[in-house]
């Protein structure tokens, strides 16, 4: 008996007609969505004005759906460069004929870094205090967002796991397969929701928000000590090798757990002159 197996076939899309609406992209508006909230609680509750929040809004979706969508072509799909340049920046396809396809490769990597830049950006321009209260406050929304991304993979049938070699897993009808395979989708996004509840439970019941740095290190260690961990379980993607010891992904959760651990407990901010 299958009793563990699922047979996984979803509707990706409802046709408009005009338009086809992917519950990928709802999935993306549902973690901005939810991001914008949980921030504005954040901002209130710091004294800060809607007009910065409304600010932080936009640097946010443009610097992390840009960031996103580089890290995946750099790291995994640099191909498109020459073959489909314009696909990078646009949700459509050119080659072979224009086809809406919305963004079908994001990574979370890029976004990680782009965040960063726009959160930079966003403190030069608008807020004036430094990038790290700003990182400290918005990995919140963003740990719970990362939730969302997730379960919109699950839907695409993509970021798919190795075969589980048992009858325990998801079978991805819509890849013609048979065989289960890991939910790596769901692995991590169940995980997410630890990572945005810890953050949550550190900012409004400890003072550790206090201490410059140290949600935003927290934030680095656990989500990407869970992407390090679900990556055994995934499959290669594009460019990976597969008789390296670490897959790409891997290799590039690294330098982000050690950033994290060394804001956690070895930053030290700058003292302001009196």
């Amino acid at each position: 008996m299958f009793l563990l197996q699922i047979d996984w076939d979803p509707i990706k899309f409802i046709d408009l007609g005009f338009f086809k609406l992917h519950f990928y992209s709802l999935m993306w508006i549902a973690a901005f969505v939810l991001g914008f909230y949980v921030t504005k609680r954040i901002y209130k509750n710091e004294g800060e004005s809607d007009e910065s929040l409304d600010s932080l809004f936009i640097y946010s979706v443009v610097g992390i759906m840009l960031g996103a969508r580089l890290g995946h072509v750099i790291f995994y799909q640099p191909e498109l460069i020459t073959e489909d340049f314009f696909s990078i920046f646009l949700p459509f396809k050119f080659k072979g004929g224009i086809e809406f396809t919305g963004f079908q490769g994001l990574a979370s990597h890029g976004a990680a870094i782009a965040m960063i830049i726009s959160m930079y950006l966003y403190n030069k321009k608008v807020l004036h205090k430094s990038v790290l209260w700003i990182l400290d406050r918005v990995v919140v929304p963003v740990a719970l967002g990362a939730v969302f991304v997730r379960i919109g993979n699950f839907i695409n049938s993509e970021i798919i796991g190795k075969y589980t070699g048992s009858d325990f897993g998801v079978v991805f009808k819509q890849l013609g397969e048979t065989a289960p395979r890991h939910p790596a989708q769901l692995y991590e996004a169940f995980s997410y929701v630890f990572v945005f509840l810890i953050l949550f439970y550190f900012y409004w019941k400890t003072k550790k928000s206090e201490q410059e740095g140290f949600l935003f290190g927290l934030f680095l260690v656990l989500l990407w000590s869970i992407r390090f961990c679900v990556e055994f379980v995934k499959e290669a993607q594009n460019i990976e090798r597969s008789d390296w010891v670490l897959n790409t992904g891997q290799w590039l959760s690294i330098p982000f757990i050690i950033i994290g651990l060394y804001f956690m407990f070895i930053y030290k901010p700058k003292s302001k002159p009196a």
